[in-house]
């Protein structure tokens, strides 16, 4: 077909958009309605529309269905979900556009009264056969949701070729970035950038930066809370740390679990400090919820019970993708509670419009699973809603949270460098873990067995559009407040220039204390960078060069050279001193060299 985007448009049925309602939109979006005209254009049997959660892909995807049925380019419509509760989801949507599908449908004839099916990946896996002979009977279009589970598992990637290989038609949808194995995804087009890395390749791309300028979504606040944290490991030696200084890949797992253990402090603080946010927020968004997303049942429970004491109401609690957990999600959707504790099925595709506080009190850290987390948050109902998110002060997560506009594509080679530390390199067992439905116990806590002993949270920073703002801060105090305090409904300028301003009333409040009482490090966030152990070890070797450099050049030892830093800079020796001070040692060993030339 050949027919044009400004042509079809005199074709249309009755119910089309702009005349009647179609999904959670009156009209099309303007990325929506480009979606559709370059579809309708280029008629191609595949396209793969990447739209960051929150920008209305299932509207897109059911109004492309319903002209492709009304054109008569198909006759019926699968589509493919990641859980049971986005199957029914998809189901109830496209009803209330007219097109009737089965979400329950698993084996014979199709009833009269529908024009298709929804159904699960892990459906299609375990019957391909029964989906190839229904595409093969009657043209379909083929809508497979958040594609990048079909590359979860190999048989799941082979289950949907074989079923949908002779598809009529196939729309592909994904709202995150892409998985970083590689796994090649069915019906994805990949193409080779210079690099010599196939990358996959997407017809539309409607990414979070743009959603932002458009209005679509809202802007995101991330407050991030660190402390002292003190564990015990597997050989009893007892450890303390700080969360957010440099330590190894192990600790820092093992410092972030004490953190979240429920019968610390850290966790009771950062709920109190999200049901205060929340309070806030809900003064211009009245029915504002919140949502704690956990890492397993028992301390899903455990949150839930820290809410009912913290603010004297139930929270309702989520813990598995069965039928109970879905009645609860829309119950929840639809009434006026505060909060909602959840085990990971709430990471992606359901739709709570309302939520606008989150907590994110799990140790999963790929940015796959984080996109999808905060995209609970990010759906605008009308100008000027914003979304605060909570987190753990963590590396990489805050790496995450400073490139929420970054786009991705899924890359199906390895970058030619080997043994980099790359956040977005992580392994495929954490991607299987990002992706698990099921909270089943996963044995996660062998992996660094310990006893969470003693947690504290400080206020460490909020991060937005990027730049970071805020000074440390207790539990409670006015300092805290004042971010906690900011108004609900804002435009994302007026967000940033709110920010600015605080953290300037912060630092005169400061100037104005004697030394005696700073028991915080008082220094802006942009000067207390939140570094990793692989940027601390760069740090340690770059003033080792430069010492060594020097010691050529002015003919005394290491350790003389060592200890005259340490004298002028401050500070403890290079193994525990902090990157700030590193730095400072560089540029010291620097201005010595200079001088001597």
């Amino acid at each position: 077909m050949t027919t044009t985007a400004a042509s079809s448009s005199h074709h249309l049925s009755p119910a089309f958009p702009g005349r009647a309602p179609w999904g959670t939109a009156s009209k099309l979006r303007a990325w929506q309605q480009g979606a559709m005209e370059k579809y309708i254009q280029e008629q191609p049997r595949d396209f793969l529309a990447v739209a960051t959660p929150g920008a209305g892909k299932t509207t897109f995807a059911l109004t492309l269905a319903s002209w492709l049925l009304h054109h008569h380019v198909v006759q019926q419509v699968t589509v493919v979900a990641p859980t049971e509760h986005l199957k029914k989801q998809w189901a109830e949507a496209a009803a209330r556009i007219g097109i009737k599908l089965d979400p329950e449908y698993s084996a014979g004839p199709l009833g009269k009264d529908y024009q298709g099916v929804a159904v699960t990946y892990a459906g299609v896996g375990v019957r391909p056969m029964l989906h190839r002979n229904r595409v093969e009977q009657r043209k379909t279009l083929v809508i497979l949701d958040e594609i990048h589970h079909a590359g979860d598992s190999k048989s799941w990637g082979e289950a949907c070729l074989e079923a949908f290989e002779p598809a009529t038609r196939r729309l592909a949808l994904t709202g995150t970035p892409f998985r970083s194995d590689t796994n090649p995804i069915p019906f994805v087009t990949y193409e080779e950038g210079n690099d010599g890395i196939r990358r996959s390749a997407a017809d539309y791309t409607y990414g979070y930066g743009n959603a932002l300028a458009d209005h679509v979504v809202r802007p995101v606040i991330f407050l991030s809370y660190s402390g002292n944290m003190r564990w015990r490991t597997k050989a009893g030696d007892e450890i303390a740390a700080r969360l957010g200084e440099p330590m190894t890949k192990d600790a820092i797992s093992q410092a972030w679990r004490t953190a979240l253990d429920p019968r610390g402090e850290w966790m009771p603080s950062v709920l109190r400090a999200a049901d205060q946010r929340l309070t806030e927020v809900r003064k211009a968004i009245p029915d504002a919820g919140a949502l704690v997303i956990a890492s397993d049942q028992d301390s899903a429970r455990a949150y839930a019970k820290l809410i009912r004491e913290i603010t004297g109401t139930k929270a309702t609690l989520v813990l598995s993708d069965d039928a109970g957990a879905s009645q609860r999600i829309d119950d929840f959707s639809g009434n006026n509670d505060r909060w909602m504790v959840a085990v990971r099925m709430v990471s992606e595709g359901v739709d709570v419009p309302r939520l606008a506080v989150g907590v994110y009190a799990t140790t999963i850290s790929t940015p796959l699973f984080f996109a999808q987390a905060v995209g609970r948050f990010v759906r605008s109902r009308r100008r000027g809603e914003t979304a605060s998110v909570f987190l753990p002060t963590v590396p990489d997560l805050l790496t995450f949270a400073n490139e929420m506009e970054v786009e991705r594509d899924h890359a199906l080679d390895k970058p030619k460098k080997e043994g980099e530390e790359d956040p977005y390199a992580e392994s495929e067992k954490e991607m299987e873990e990002a992706n698990k439905e099921q909270d089943e116990d996963t044995g996660e806590q062998e992996q660094f067995s310990f006893e969470a002993l003693e947690s504290e949270a400080v206020f460490d920073r909020v991060l937005y559009d990027g730049a970071e703002f805020g000074m440390q801060a207790h539990p409670g105090s006015e300092e805290e407040q004042d971010y906690l305090g900011i108004p609900g409904l804002l435009e994302p300028d007026q967000v940033q220039l709110l920010l600015q301003k605080r953290q300037a009333r912060q630092i005169a409040h400061s100037r104005k204390k004697p030394d005696a009482e700073a028991d915080l490090l008082e220094l802006p966030a942009e000067r207390r960078p939140v570094v990793s152990h692989k940027e601390m070890m760069e740090l340690r070797k770059q003033l080792n060069t430069m010492v060594s450099a020097y010691v050529h050049q002015s003919g005394k030892p290491h350790g003389v050279i060592h200890t005259e830093l340490r004298r002028v800079c401050g500070g403890p020796p290079s193994a525990e001193a902090t990157a700030g001070q590193l730095r400072q040692r560089i540029a010291k060993v620097q201005e010595w060299a200079t001088r001597m030339r």
